[in-house]
């Protein structure tokens, strides 16, 4: 049995998957090595590799149905294409445009909107984000319920507001900050409050991003890999999204479990590649008689990230096929999966010869700005246990 920190799932894996993992890690050892992971390209990644990636395995349209383009693709083909991404730490429009948005184009919009916006997203000349005001973890019911519309502005003041406009469109007056591809999408899925107290309700609207009234600014940001926007939206013009009355909270949130799945995969990826590393370069071991040096410590420390980073991936794995995924199979996941990345990244950074310098260093950035992001843990796994009613009515 393989027991690298690198193994696959478990569960066998298809010839077909096989391929998928195979050809998707040979391009990215050749073209995302670690010096293309610290170029600071407009876009925040290589458009050409993203072209290639596209048209070799079909990963802007994994996911999506074949007549729109889409290879049809399962969750667990989904969360390999992302676990090979993860641990070359690629730069890529995989998780704002596949993971995000392209879900949310299908299941909410229009026949007309999904005929014109899927088969473009599938053969990745359109790249999409998913602007969210006051956090994008609540927007998507990871770390709260979603159906308090105060994360988009409440009716009040501040988050993003929709008005309906003279001529019967509408017009987006507001900010979204980190927006993850924000700078650089084609298209804005925007979160937006509209109807006043009355009809208080959240919309999602499309903005293109030659929009007048659009201001987008990249941002610093912890994780140089993930690149990050603030987002303005000046009197805007805007398309909804889909027609009315949508249940846009619970796409949302479905896509949010769906999402946890696949961040944790990608956490799963870049610890277990950072594993490999790591006993790489702890040289051979010890010879019997000899007294056990800092190396032979750091390889304990090792097994035991080991089986930490092994427990993440079935978790991970496990909630990609589940049916939906399951409510709190993709949280509980990434809870997991992050907490196995900050420490596989740690104790790396550690190691005998170790270095600030060295790829650890993005992993840990990773970890650091996807809890930012998408957590913290304890948040993922305390909605996760208050969606199951693990602890009851009075923990709700």
């Amino acid at each position: 049995m393989d027991t690298s920190p690198s193994a696959p799932p478990a569960e066998p894996l298809t010839e077909e998957q096989q391929e998928i993992r195979r050809v998707l890690r040979d391009l990215l050892a050749e073209r995302a090595g670690p010096h293309e992971n610290r170029a600071a390209t407009p876009e925040g990644h290589d458009t050409a590799l993203w072209t290639r990636m596209s048209d070799t395995l079909g990963l802007a349209g994994l996911a999506l149905p074949e007549e729109y383009g889409g290879t049809g693709r399962g969750p667990v083909d989904l969360a390999l294409a992302c676990e090979e991404a993860g641990r070359a730490l690629t730069p890529s429009p995989l998780l704002a445009t596949t993971v995000l948005a392209a879900p949310l184009l299908a299941a909410l919009g229009t026949p007309a909107q999904r005929a014109e916006l899927l088969p473009r997203v599938a053969d990745s000349t359109l790249t999409c984000a998913l602007a969210v005001p006051s956090g994008i973890a609540l927007a998507l019911g990871l770390t709260g319920d979603n159906t308090d519309g105060d994360w988009s502005g409440g009716g009040r003041a501040g988050g993003i507001q929709a008005a309906r406009a003279a001529d019967g469109g509408w017009r987006l007056y507001g900010e979204a900050t980190r927006v993850v591809d924000g700078h650089s999408a084609g298209l804005l899925l925007v979160a937006a409050h509209t109807g006043g107290f009355a009809r208080s309700r959240t919309l999602l609207f499309l903005v293109p991003a030659d929009a007048p009234g659009l201001v987008r600014t990249r941002q610093p940001a912890l994780d140089p890999t993930r690149p990050q926007a603030t987002v303005q939206f000046r009197d805007t013009g805007a398309e909804l999204l889909g027609e009315e009355p949508a249940d846009v909270l619970g796409a949302l949130a479905a896509t949010g479990r769906a999402a946890a799945v696949m961040l944790a995969a990608e956490a799963v990826g870049a610890a277990g590649a950072a594993l490999d590393r790591a006993a790489g370069s702890l040289g051979p071991r010890e010879r019997p008689g000899r007294p056990a040096g800092p190396a032979h410590a750091a390889r304990h420390r090792l097994a035991d990230l080991c089986v930490q980073v092994g427990a993440a991936r079935s978790l991970t794995y496990g909630a990609a096929r589940e049916p939906g995924p399951g409510p709190e199979g993709g949280p509980l996941a990434l809870a997991h999966a992050l907490e196995a990345l900050r420490a596989t990244a740690a104790e790396t950074l550690q190691l005998p010869g170790g270095t600030w310098e060295d790829e650890a260093h993005l992993c840990f950035k990773r970890a650091a700005s996807d809890e930012l992001l998408f957590g913290p843990a304890r948040r993922l796994r305390a909605r996760a246990a208050e969606r199951t009613g693990l602890f009851g009515e009075e923990a709700a």
